[in-house]
């Protein structure tokens, strides 16, 4: 005879020895000396603690984002604008005690918010160096600016952590995803953990910081659109508006920079041109098609080294 009982689901526990952080899960024991597939160690590494002014409106406002730009990248897109980053060739060892004073720094500062950019690999120690601002009264939202590619028991273990999210989502084709990024799981894998996102925060909500028009909590979901993918990136903008409707907020963009080494621009020739303005404007008004309604779009010269910071340490060293 079968009789029924009540069992606790296991959920996997967040850890970088083996890690498990991000969808890679490349289970390098990190505590021990090993590098991940990200290129990150034990250590957390940034290259950049400062005012940011290129994020969307109600991120950035008029004073500023508090960005913190994090070394090493589980993605590795062969295109990426901060590759110097990603490629682990600028950056230097935080403790999350000194970036708990970061984030604290960065509120005498001004900044409407605490901004993580490429922070999944380091997500354990953030969340303990948010505990600790704001125990030291920290108080501003806490964004977290990601590639998409994250694993939902990662996020889950950031609740109560982050406020917002700032996440891209790269591609709704498998085949791009796989030439450009080495992750064919991509448009599967972000798009379910975007979904987490939006049912861990809630809707978009916004207040009125000194002034201006603040993003305090919800998800931001941002498309790049790549030379010669109009047609990917329609296929991005129906799968996101599909699965999510209305319940994130949508940045459209045509930011990309053709800023790729050569050796990157001999195997994909056609990241060697910025997009096109009319190609934009047909995704824009795909999107309209679609449905999205008061997204996030950008105009006039987008596509410049302009929007990329200098790796130089600032905010932290000297």
């Amino acid at each position: 005879m079968m009789t029924a009982t009540s069992r606790t689901v296991s959920v996997p526990t967040p850890t970088i020895s083996p890690c498990n952080l991000c969808p890679r899960r490349c289970g390098a024991r990190r505590d021990e000396g090993e590098r991940g597939y990200c290129g990150a160690g034990a250590a957390i590494e940034a290259a950049r603690a400062a005012l940011h002014h290129w994020e969307e409106p109600p991120i950035s406002g008029r004073d500023g984002s508090g960005t913190v730009f994090f070394t090493h990248c589980p993605l590795h897109c062969c295109y990426c604008q901060n590759a110097p980053l990603a490629a682990g060739e600028r950056g230097w060892e935080v403790s999350p005690g000194r970036l708990a004073e970061l984030c604290l720094d960065l509120q005498a500062q001004g900044a409407l918010n605490v901004n993580f950019v490429t922070p999944t690999h380091y997500s354990l120690a953030i969340r303990d160096a948010v505990a600790r601002a704001r125990a030291r009264g920290f108080v501003l939202p806490v964004v977290w600016n990601t590639s998409g590619y994250e694993e939902t028991d990662t996020l889950e273990a950031l609740a109560g952590t982050v406020d917002a999210y700032l996440a891209d989502y790269k591609y709704g084709d498998a085949a791009l995803a796989r030439r450009y990024s080495q992750a064919p799981d991509y448009p599967e894998v972000a798009l379910k953990a975007i979904g987490a996102m939006a049912a861990q925060v809630g809707p978009p909500a916004y207040d009125t910081f000194r002034g201006q028009r603040r993003l305090v909590r919800g998800v931001v979901v941002r498309h790049l659109l790549l030379p010669g993918a109009l047609e990917q990136s329609k296929e991005a903008l129906r799968r996101l508006y599909g699965a999510l409707g209305d319940s994130v907020a949508y940045s459209l963009m045509n930011q990309y920079t053709p800023a790729a080494p050569p050796a990157v621009l001999q195997r994909f020739p056609e990241l060697a041109a910025a997009v096109p303005d009319d190609c934009y404007e047909e995704l824009l008004d795909f999107a309209d098609g679609l449905g999205m309604d008061g997204y996030f779009w950008q105009e006039g010269p987008a596509a410049d080294e302009s929007f990329i910071p200098r790796w130089d340490g600032r905010g932290i060293i000297g």
